[in-house]
Order: C-alpha cells, then sequence, then structure tokens
C-alpha cells in the first residue's frame, strides 16, 4: 500500500513540475505583453483562492480546521505562495528564464541541509550523489539549450534564490501540517491568506492595467499559469508532499529544464541530441538515488533489528 502510495507521489511531482516548467517561458511572453510581474502574482493567487474555494464548496467531504491550525496556515501560506511566488515571478519578470531555470536547481540541496537540520533527515552519501547527479543534469540542459537570451539580472536572480529558499524552508517545516488535512483544505486556505496579504499592495497596479488592450494570446498564457500551473499544479504537489521526503520532492525541480527543453525542440526552437539525452538520464538517476536513500525512519528500525539480533 505505501509503495502504492509512493508511486502516486512520484507521478503527481512529475506532472507539477512539468506544469511549473511550462510556466516559465509562458509566463515570461505574458509578462513582455503588458501583464506586469505583481499583476500576474495577483491573479495566480486570486485565481487559485476562488477555484480551491469553489471545489471546497462543490465537495461532500467539509473539515473543521482548530484555531492554532488556522493561524499555522497563515506561516504556511506566506512561505509557500507569498514568498516563493511573488520572488520568483516578479525575479523572472526582470531576469532570464536561462538564469531562473539554474537558481531551480538550488532547492534541492538548501532542502536537505534544512531536513537534516530541523527534521534529523540522514544526509546519506546516495542522498547527496542523486542532489548532485541531477543538478549536473539540469546544468547540461540549461547551458546546452543553445538560447541566447541569457542577459540576467542580480536582483531579480536574488528574488530567484529567494523563492527557492522560502519553498524549502516550507516544505521542511509544514509536512505535519499538510498531512493532517485534506488538499484542498490546505490550499484554499493557504490560498485565501495570501490573497488577503497580496492585494493591497497589488491593487493601484490591476487598477492601472489597460485590460481591454492586451492580447487574447497573453490571457490564453495567463489563465494556463493561473489553473494548471497554480490551481492544478498544487494539488498534485501537495498530494505529493503527503507522501514523499522534502528531499525527494525538491529534487522534482530538477524536471522543469527537460520540459523546457522538450518544449524548445517541440517548437523547432532547439534539437535533442546526445547532450540533452545524458542530461535527462543524469536528472533522473539523481533522482532515483535520492529516493534510494534511507530515511532517519529506516535507520531507526534498522538499527533496532540489529540490537534484537544481539
Amino acid at each position: 500500500m505505501n509503495q502504492d502510495k509512493n508511486w502516486k507521489g512520484h507521478l503527481c511531482m512529475l506532472t507539477a513540475c512539468a506544469a511549473w516548467g511550462l510556466m516559465s517561458p509562458l509566463g515570461k511572453d505574458a509578462m513582455d505583453h503588458g501583464i506586469s510581474g505583481l499583476s500576474m502574482v495577483s491573479f495566480r493567487m486570486m485565481g487559485a483562492a476562488v477555484c480551491f474555494w469553489l471545489t471546497s464548496l462543490l465537495g461532500k467531504r467539509h473539515e473543521e480546521v482548530s484555531p492554532r491550525d488556522l493561524f499555522m496556515f497563515f506561516f504556511a501560506g506566506m512561505l509557500a505562495i507569498v514568498f516563493n511566488q511573488c520572488c520568483f515571478t516578479i525575479g523572472l519578470s526582470i531576469t532570464s528564464p536561462v538564469n531562473a531555470s539554474i537558481v531551480t536547481t538550488t532547492m534541492p540541496i538548501i532542502t536537505m541541509i534544512l531536513a537534516a537540520i530541523f527534521l534529523k533527515e540522514p544526509v546519506t552519501n546516495k542522498k547527496v550523489m542523486g542532489i548532485f547527479c541531477g543538478a549536473i543534469g539540469a546544468l547540461l540542459l540549461i547551458f546546452g539549450s543553445g538560447h541566447s537570451d541569457t542577459q540576467g539580472n542580480i536582483i531579480g536572480d536574488l528574488l530567484c534564490v529567494t523563492a527557492q529558499c522560502s519553498f524549502a524552508v516550507y516544505l521542511t517545516i509544514f509536512k505535519k501540517l499538510i498531512q493532517k488535512y485534506s488538499v484542498i483544505t490546505c490550499m484554499k486556505w493557504m490560498f485565501t491568506y495570501a490573497t488577503i496579504v497580496v492585494l493591497p499592495f497589488s491593487y493601484n497596479e490591476l487598477a492601472r492595467m489597460q485590460w481591454t488592450s492586451i492580447p487574447i494570446t497573453t490571457w490564453m498564457e495567463t489563465a494556463f499559469v493561473v489553473f494548471v500551473a497554480t490551481y492544478v499544479a498544487y494539488i498534485l504537489m501537495m498530494n505529493g508532499q503527503k507522501t514523499l521526503r522534502p528531499t525527494i520532492v525538491s529534487m522534482y525541480n530538477y524536471v522543469q529544464p527537460i520540459v523546457a527543453c522538450i518544449v524548445s525542440v517541440l517548437t523547432g526552437l532547439g534539437t535533442f541530441g546526445w547532450g540533452q539525452a545524458l542530461a535527462v538520464i543524469l536528472v533522473f538517476s539523481g533522482v532515483w538515488l535520492v529516493t534510494q536513500s534511507k530515511s532517519r525512519a529506516e535507520m531507526k528500525q534498522e538499527a533496532l533489528k540489529n540490537n534484537n539480533k544481539c
């Protein structure tokens, strides 16, 4: 049963990261054609909050959340949504997609360190090898993609780094809270808090937006970012987070450059060769190695068995 849950968790994370991989080029294009970074963040938060509340109201199951957990959902929402989305989306709007992709490779390393500090998860040789194997594969894809748009911005890059750190802290600290409630309950409260915090800062910008002058393709790209890369992807990510360890969840960040590579090949903007094939193998080998590394609970069980034998 646990094995089935793990496979479902891996599939959820793979699909969510594929959606996030598509979000970078589509979101960047939308922000280049009339929608500011802060406006895009607001659309993501408000749109997802509405979708999660509608899903909650239409569903049969209603969960009561304790006042203490409602308070904790506020901080989870700040880390997983407000700081993560604001910093990454605004950072992406002023730096290059290539730089933003490179920065995402830092999350598994940050998560591994935080999981070791807060959750006492062991830093095993397999885990370290897996993380760096995946990072090398992701960087091979990014640097071998042949993009000419590599003009970055130090402030944008730092904002993207902050987004990765924020999400890594969320994955580490709030795992028990997320396991306690259904995905929809968690998300509706987190996105509601995020909307309440961000809307006062973005209201003036939304009011000044030239809504009628924005192309229909830009609105379609924005709809993809809001519905697929936020609402659907967060449901999948939360399901993955319930069954997988924080470091394994963060490892799926390395899937995003693979998606970017596939999109560039399908659209005729890039080619798929031996270098890209090697990078894909390295990424998934890295994910497999981290999956095979032993958790703290597994190490404790082994120690108890050895003691009993003695």
